[in-house]
C-alpha cells in the first residue's frame, strides 16, 4: 500500500505545515533555489518510489516562479517513479483568463491546465475556482472545494444581526454563489452590475436589489486591486445599507488594494488562508482571517484515496467530513 509523501512549495509554507501537522506527517525534504540566471532548481531530498505524492503550492506571490516551481516538482516526482502525484493548489493561477473574451485573447487557464497535465499531475485539488468550467480544461480528476460552509459559519457567529442581512454579489458572475448562501441563511440577495473601462478599472455600477436599513455582506471568490469591492461598498452605503462586510475566498490584495480597503467603509474584509495574509494584516486592521473557518487540512484529506488514508473513510461521507472542516480554531 503506498504511503503519503507531502511536499511544500515556496508560496505558502505555513499552510503546508498546518496540513502536515493535522495529518500527523512530516513535510518531505525538498530544496528549491535559483541559478544565477534565475532558472528554478528543485531537488527532491527523499525517495518517492511507489508513493502517493501531494505537493501544496498556491497561485500567489511570485506567481510565474511559483507555477514553474510546481511544474518542476511534479515532474521530478513523476520521473522518480512515484505512484501518483496530486497538486494541491488552493488559489489556482491565471483563473481569470478562462475564456476568449476578445479577438486574439489567450485562454491562459487552459494553458496552465495543459502544463500541469504534461508535467505529470494525476489529480488536482483546488478551492473556489473563478469559473467552474476550468475543471473541464483537464483530462484528469479535479476536486474544486468550496468555501461556502466557512462563509455561512462566519456570518452566523460574527454578525449579530445576520437575520436582517442581505447577501450581495459585486458582479453578475457571482450570482449563483450569493443566491446559494442567501438560500441557506433564508435571507435576500442583491446583485451589482459593473461595466469596466479596462481590466482592474470599473466604469460604473448599478445595484439590483433593496439594501436599505440592512447589513450588506459582499461575497466574492477573490479580490485583487479591490477597486470593485470598494466601489460596491460605497454604492451599498449610498443605497441605505447600515453596515458593509466583504467575505472573500482569495485575498490577493495587490497594488493599491490595502490603501483602498483602509479608506473604504468596510466593517471587516474577511478572507480564508488560501493566500498568506500576515504581512497585509499588519498594514490593514480591517482584514481578518476566518479564524474558525480557514482552509483546513480536512479539505485536503477528503480527497485522499482510500488506500492512502483508509481510516479517514470509516463511517464518514465526504459531505459530513466537509462540515467538520470548520470546527477548530486556528491561532489568531
Amino acid at each position: 500500500m503506498p504511503n503519503i509523501v507531502l511536499f511544500s512549495g515556496s508560496s505558502h509554507q505555513d499552510l503546508s505545515q498546518r496540513v502536515a501537522d493535522r495529518l500527523g506527517l512530516e513535510l518531505g525534504k525538498v530544496i528549491t533555489k535559483k541559478f544565477s540566471n534565475q532558472e528554478t532548481s528543485v531537488e527532491i531530498g527523499e525517495s518517492v518510489r511507489g508513493e502517493d505524492v501531494y505537493i501544496i503550492q498556491s497561485g500567489c506571490g511570485e506567481i510565474n516562479d511559483n507555477l514553474m516551481e510546481l511544474l518542476i516538482m511534479i515532474n521530478a516526482c513523476k520521473i522518480a517513479s512515484s505512484s501518483r502525484v496530486t497538486a494541491v493548489i488552493p488559489c489556482f493561477p491565471y483563473a481569470r483568463q478562462d475564456k476568449k473574451d476578445k479577438s486574439r485573447a489567450p485562454i491562459s487557464a487552459k494553458l496552465v491546465a495543459n502544463m500541469l497535465s504534461v508535467a505529470g499531475a494525476d489529480h488536482i485539488i483546488t478551492m473556489d475556482l473563478h469559473a467552474s468550467q476550468i475543471q473541464g480544461f483537464f483530462d484528469i480528476p479535479v476536486d474544486n472545494l468550496y468555501a461556502e460552509p466557512a462563509v455561512l459559519q462566519w456570518i452566523r457567529e460574527n454578525i449579530t444581526d445576520w437575520k436582517n442581512c442581505i447577501i450581495v454579489s459585486p458582479d453578475a458572475g457571482g450570482a449563483k454563489r450569493v443566491t446559494s448562501i442567501a438560500d441557506r441563511l433564508n435571507v435576500e440577495f442583491a446583485l451589482i452590475h459593473k461595466e469596466r473601462k479596462k481590466a482592474n478599472e470599473v466604469d460604473r455600477m448599478v445595484l439590483v436589489g433593496d439594501v436599505k436599513d440592512r447589513v450588506a455582506i459582499l461575497v466574492d471568490d477573490m479580490a485583487d486591486t479591490c477597486g470593485t469591492i470598494c466601489h460596491a461598498a460605497d454604492k451599498l452605503l449610498s443605497a441605505g445599507a447600515t453596515k458593509v462586510y466583504a467575505i472573500l475566498t482569495h485575498g490577493i490584495f495587490s497594488g493599491p488594494a490595502i490603501s483602498r480597503i483602509n479608506n473604504a467603509a468596510f466593517e471587516a474584509v474577511v478572507v480564508t488562508n488560501t493566500i498568506p495574509q500576515e504581512d497585509k494584516m499588519k498594514h490593514c486592521s480591517k482584514i481578518q482571517h476566518c479564524k474558525k473557518t480557514n482552509l483546513r487540512s480536512e479539505l485536503f484529506m477528503l480527497s485522499l484515496p482510500r488506500r492512502s488514508y483508509p481510516a479517514l473513510h470509516v463511517n464518514r461521507t465526504k459531505a459530513s467530513l466537509f462540515q467538520r472542516c470548520v470546527t477548530t480554531s486556528l491561532p489568531g
